[in-house]
């Protein structure tokens, strides 16, 4: 599952440098739990041909992370808005309300995991 979860990541940020036929691949087996064999027959191409493909892609994705390092600064940056917005809540106090929920709903739209002010 963690796998899935990082190979998703990593397809949101690096699936526009991969092929169309790869990008149609991973999106099929990561997105809508296709098997090899399903894939190759939407497709039109052997199930070995699907499995490359993936392997492919995913080294190339992981290849891209190694240089570029964009999902683990994506998902870091998460965690540190997601600090500051407790942060921020703590100092929340009848006298400030209206600055700190201004802040907070900033922050939220920022955090996409359904934070409320």
């Amino acid at each position: 599952m963690e796998q899935l979860l990082y190979l998703s990541a990593l397809f949101d940020i690096y699936g526009a440098l991969l092929t169309e036929k790869q990008q149609e691949c991973l999106k099929m087996h990561l997105f809508e739990d296709f098997s090899l064999s399903e894939i190759g027959e939407a497709l039109g191409i052997s199930r070995q041909a699907v499995y490359d493909n993936i392997h492919r892609s995913e080294k190339a994705m992981e290849s891209y992370e190694e240089k570029l390092g964009l999902v683990a600064r994506y998902q870091k940056e998460r965690q540190e808005l997601a600090g500051i917005f407790d942060d921020v809540a703590a100092l929340w106090t009848a006298a400030n309300a209206t600055a700190v929920d201004a802040v907070l709903g900033r922050l939220s739209p920022l955090l996409g995991n359904g934070q409320e002010v």
